[in-house]
């Protein structure tokens, strides 16, 4: 019983650890989430654009909480996450400013 108690207790805490394991990429989702905001509500972007970038924003959140399923967000995974949050920027950027 005591050994399933401290089981328990582990895994939680390593899911917590794994929760914080990502500031930088919550913090540049957030930032990319507004941006993509503030485009649809200065008519910057479209339906369809907006629709586009928020699939893609879900895409990084689901590779993001993959990373962090196992406690642990190794260095590689960090960089793909960072990759693919670069690519996201530059697709609002463009997206933002292509006159449509």
């Amino acid at each position: 019983m005591k050994f399933v108690f401290a089981l328990a207790l582990l895994l939680s805490s390593s899911v917590a650890l794994a929760a914080n394991q990502t500031p930088r990429a919550d913090q540049r989702q957030q930032n990319q989430d507004a941006r993509i905001d503030q485009g649809v509500a200065s008519g910057e972007l479209n339906g369809r654009e907006e629709a586009r970038l928020e699939a893609h924003q879900q895409h990084i959140d689901n590779v993001e909480n993959r990373a962090k399923a196992d406690g642990h967000v190794s260095v590689r995974e960090r960089a793909k996450l960072e990759r693919k949050q670069d690519r996201a920027s530059r697709q609002i950027a463009r997206q933002k400013h292509d006159r449509q």
